[in-house]
């Protein structure tokens, strides 16, 4: 059986507002031990230390091209594959969800219709920060991620005072049915199963990729790090997933239950070459991306990165402004379905 082996950077559980996180992904690689091994050996022949990692190589300049080119080889020769979002967009789409969202439903409205939640979310992450105020967008989203984390009364009222300060703004329309204190979207942010963190996300981005280019069954292999922990339960649940369902989530993805994914496993990655190789792609990425917006220095290495990639190996979640590509990707998306099907099956 096929070993894809994944790993993660950036996640910070439920808080989507990390400043100095604010991308969060993670990489896959279809290989076998002997065969990362050699690849190790090959590009890092003088390397000696136990665990190859990302961030130590990627300090040193003259490992910029060793790095590069075994990335390349990765995603070009292994089925590579890297999925990377946007923290607090994704955060802005929770909110809808949440927030919104039960108050369309209420009214037998599709929110999620052709992915106009996307589009607002975009509008809403560009926008909101000149309409609203900057402090008041990252406020109004830190208090609907701590009232969804502690479930009380008292934070859900400081979420529905905060909304109602920013009534009468631009787009402020969109926290009318916070405002009214719409109780659908009270309901949502108490429900015991929602929560702020992007682990589901960004692994059934992942996964849902990788079926797409496998044939036969396959197991995920990952590192026994902490921050993988919450990966593990959730991979669990796929593999668990016996109902046989088929839902369209893009243009170009559906995904299908049961899934080709059979099994999980956990390594210690200082002894699997395959989990050292993922951190390398996903940090890469991460690097590219943490580059673009000025959290780290740009270089001919993490400018370089996002070359590498092809249409079919990079898969991410991040705003735009390009309404009409978004409402042609997602059209005819069953977005409420599969949610309501998540909800049913998903604890």
């Amino acid at each position: 059986m096929d070993s894809f082996f994944i790993d993660e950077s950036g996640y910070t559980g439920y808080d989507l507002l990390n400043k100095q996180q604010p991308f969060q992904g993670a990489s896959s690689i279809k290989i076998d031990e002997k065969s990362a091994k050699t690849l190790i050996k090959e590009y890092f022949p003088r390397n000696k230390s136990r665990e190859l990692k990302h961030r130590s190589l990627s300090r040193r300049k003259n490992n910029w091209n060793a790095l590069l080119e075994i990335q390349r080889a990765l995603l070009n020769e292994y089925i590579g594959f890297t999925y990377v979002c946007n923290k607090k967009y994704l955060l802005t789409l929770m909110f809808l969800d949440s927030c919104v969202e039960p108050f369309f439903y209420d009214q037998g409205m599709d929110f999620y219709k052709d992915g106009q939640n996307y589009s607002l979310a975009s509008l809403l992450y560009y926008t909101a920060p000149t309409f609203w105020g900057a402090e008041n967008y990252e406020a109004l989203l830190y208090l609907f991620q701590q009232a969804v984390k502690s479930k009380s009364d008292e934070a859900v009222l400081t979420l529905i005072e905060k909304a109602k300060s920013l009534l009468g703004r631009d787009l402020a329309e969109n926290l009318v049915p916070l405002s009214i204190v719409h109780q659908g979207c009270v309901n949502e942010i108490k429900n015991q199963n929602s929560n702020t963190d992007a682990a589901f996300v960004v692994l059934l981005s992942l996964i849902s990729h990788i079926e797409k280019h496998v044939s036969s069954e396959y197991e995920i292999v990952h590192d026994t790090s902490e921050n993988l922990h919450r990966y593990n339960e959730l991979i669990g649940w796929f593999v668990g997933m016996n109902t046989e369902k088929e839902f369209k989530q893009t243009g170009i993805t559906t995904i299908s239950f049961p899934l080709k994914l059979s099994g999980v496993s956990q390594q210690d990655s200082r002894y699997s070459y395959g989990i050292q190789l993922a951190d390398l792609l996903i940090g890469g990425m991460i690097e590219h991306s943490m580059a673009l917006v000025g959290l780290v220095e740009k270089t001919d290495y993490n400018q370089a990165v996002i070359g590498l990639y092809g249409a079919t190996n990079i898969i991410h979640m991040l705003p735009s402004l390009n309404f009409e590509e978004n409402k042609k990707f997602r059209a005819g998306t069953q977005s409420q379905e599969f949610i309501d099907f998540i909800s049913k099956n998903i604890r």
